[in-house]
């Protein structure tokens, strides 16, 4: 089977893929669900990047369709886009404090 040289995309888990309503319970515990789409984004991801979910958690094999085309590295790779509920975007312009201060992941404002 031939390589495809896909551009990476990292993930996020807490609060991109599991919803994390509950908040931190533990490394090993994650008792929410995925976010609404998840899922199917995933599913449609893996046809067109190489997706990398990183996150300080350890992992557990899910479905096969599509959970052995997704790397669980142990640091931040190098990405072509990077999908995460706690980031801005850096355009040159850098953020007032009290803007990073006053900062609200999507699921909290």
């Amino acid at each position: 089977m031939k390589q495809i040289n896909r551009p990476t995309m990292c993930l996020d888990f807490d609060g991109v893929l599991h919803s994390y309503t509950s908040g931190w319970q533990g490394a090993g515990v994650v008792s929410d669900p995925p976010v609404p789409g998840a899922i199917a984004f995933m599913r449609e991801a893996v046809k067109h990047f190489t997706v990398v979910v990183y996150s300080s958690r350890a992992h557990s094999a899910g479905d096969p369709d599509y959970i052995n085309q997704i790397l669980f590295p142990s640091h931040k790779p190098s990405a072509f886009v990077t999908l995460d509920d706690r980031a801005l975007t850096f355009d040159g312009t850098w953020p007032s404090i009290e803007t990073l201060k006053e900062f609200k992941p999507w699921n909290k404002r």
